[in-house]
This record gives C-alpha cells, sequence and structure tokens, in this order.
C-alpha cells in the first residue's frame, strides 16, 4: 500500500518562479508516488488576508496552478480545507491538550511578535490547525521547506499527547525536506519573494517575464553575472550554459535576454494550460476531491470522539 502524502496550497496570490523551482515542481515529480492529498489551507490564510473577493479568486487560482504545472485531479485528492469541517473539530481537541508556552514558542507567532506586529488568536493557535489537517488523514508524509520542519514536530507533539491520554489513534508523520533545489534568488539576489518585490512570475505574459529579468541586479565587476546565472541553471542544464556565458562574457544584455527566452520555453506551455481551465472545472475539482477527504475524516473523527468521551 502507497504511502499517504499531504500538502497545504496557500491561497495568497500569484506564483512566482521561486515557488515553482523551490516547491511545485519537485511536488509534480514525486506525488504520484504516494496516495497524495493536496488541501486549499483557506481557513489558515484567514490569519492574515481580510479580503473575502481576494481569498476566493485564490484558492481558484491556486488550483489552475497546480494542475497547469501537472498535478493530474484524477492522481490526487485535491480538496479545500473549509469543506472539511473536522480539520476545526479536532484543533479544538488538541488546544485543549497542549499549553500556552508550548504554542509561544511557534515560529510565525514569535516573528509577528518580534516585528511588532499584531498576533490574532488563530495565528497563536495556527500549529493545532496544521497538526489536524495532517493526522486526520493517517499521513505519513509531509513535503515542506527546511524553515518549516517545525509545523511537522508540532503535528507529532500533537499525536502524541492525544495518544497518551486517550490510547493509540494518530501516526506520526515525518517532514520530507527536498535538499536537491537552494534558496531561488530574486531579481536583487535576496530570496525571491512577494514581500520582497524582486519576483519573477510563474504565469505572467512574456512582457512580464521580459521586464522581471530585465531588472536582475548584475555585479559589474564579474564577467559571469551571478543573478542572472544563479537563475538561468534552474531552467537550463549548466552544461548547456557555459558556451553561452564565456562566448558573452561581460555582455548582460545579450545574457538575460537568453534567459527570457528559456523562461519562456518552460513556462508558455504551462501558462497556455492554465489558461485552459476554467473556474466551474476547479469548483468540480475540489468538490469531487472534498468527498474524498471528508469520507476519511469522518470516519478518523468518529474514533476520536469516542475516545475522548462526547459520543454517547
Amino acid at each position: 500500500m502507497a504511502k499517504r502524502l499531504l500538502t497545504g496550497l496557500q491561497p495568497s496570490g500569484q506564483l512566482h518562479i521561486g515557488n515553482y523551482f523551490g516547491a511545485l515542481k519537485p511536488f509534480v515529480s514525486e506525488y504520484g508516488q504516494y496516495e497524495s492529498f493536496l488541501m486549499v489551507v483557506d481557513y489558515h490564510a484567514l490569519t492574515s488576508l481580510k479580503d473575502p473577493t481576494t481569498l476566493r479568486q485564490n484558492i481558484i487560482d491556486v488550483v489552475k496552478d497546480y494542475v497547469a504545472a501537472g498535478v493530474d485531479p484524477s492522481q490526487a485528492v485535491i480538496f479545500k480545507q473549509s469543506d472539511v469541517q473536522e480539520h476545526t473539530e479536532l484543533a479544538w481537541i488538541f488546544d485543549c491538550l497542549v499549553t500556552v508556552p508550548f504554542l509561544m514558542q511557534a515560529h510565525s507567532y514569535k516573528d509577528k511578535v518580534a516585528k511588532g506586529l499584531e498576533a490574532n488568536a488563530g495565528l497563536f493557535t495556527y500549529p493545532m490547525l496544521m497538526a489536524a489537517d495532517i493526522l486526520l488523514y493517517d499521513t505519513d508524509i509531509v513535503p515542506v521547506g527546511a524553515d518549516q520542519r517545525q509545523h511537522v514536530e508540532y503535528a507529532r507533539e500533537a499525536a502524541n499527547k492525544f495518544n497518551v491520554a486517550y490510547g493509540q489513534t494518530f501516526k506520526e508523520p515525518q517532514e520530507k525536506i527536498s535538499e536537491t533545489v537552494a534558496t531561488v534568488p530574486g531579481t536583487d539576489g535576496q530570496k525571491m519573494s512577494k514581500s520582497y518585490k524582486n519576483t519573477i512570475p510563474l504565469f505572467g505574459s512574456k512582457d512580464d517575464i521580459s521586464k522581471a529579468v530585465m531588472s536582475i541586479v548584475t555585479d559589474s565587476s564579474g564577467e559571469v553575472p551571478a543573478n542572472v546565472y544563479a537563475i538561468h541553471k534552474l531552467v537550463k542544464e549548466e552544461s548547456e550554459l557555459k558556451s553561452l556565458y564565456e562566448a558573452n562574457k561581460g555582455s548582460y544584455k545579450v545574457l538575460k535576454e537568453a534567459l527570457i527566452e528559456d523562461i519562456e520555453a518552460v513556462i508558455a506551455p504551462m501558462r497556455d494550460r492554465r489558461a485552459s481551465i476554467t473556474d466551474e472545472q476547479v469548483k468540480q475539482i475540489l468538490k469531487d476531491g472534498a468527498d474524498k477527504a471528508r469520507a476519511i475524516a469522518q470516519a478518523k473523527m468518529a474514533d476520536v470522539r469516542n475516545k475522548v468521551g462526547v459520543s454517547l
């Protein structure tokens, strides 16, 4: 029997190529090896996004992004967190098992407090909703970035606390951290991030891509523009790039134009696929996925309710 994998899709707006090479492409290449669940974490998004129109569109968009990038809805359960009420129910039970000091150690909470930002109660209890997301499905594998390892550690702790209190119920999941893709640099050399405004849009037009690439900061003291090359080697083999960069030492405009064409060659087919996916198709994908996810979650929660004593 295949191991079960679950990952959360953040409905946070337009993806960039850093998202693609850092998370989406590795996922597409391996999800078929598992019984895979892709959950749009719309309730998690409420900790920071307060615009209902934007959230609705983001939910549609992130499903289109994953399907366009190669995820087959018939080979993975794609569903929306809010369509399975057992997530928030189990999160409350976990909240009653862990302590306030334990939750205060969460990186997302500490980072906001350190920056002087308001940390709402949803952000504070966020780790237990995430634990519920993972544990409801007897998940074996959770693919995360190295900086997100703590989320899976919190899920294991929640599972352990429940198992000790009420008997063996939850499987303790393992994180799967991709070591093959380093941090994708942005146009300014920092990590590519929307917050830094240094991104190259994943599904942008060729003009959008060209504008972003031509803005890449170059080091005028070197013959090879490091930031351009660091992005270029993500879309083309380094062995193929060697002669191009040797023949155009110092010719930054030529190298940027080559990068534009190579990014376009990767993105254009996905962009075309994405344009062919309708909102109604996405809604049907999410409905079908919710039906499958709900059946599993309801069976798990029936056992949980019985063990904690609320079932009569």
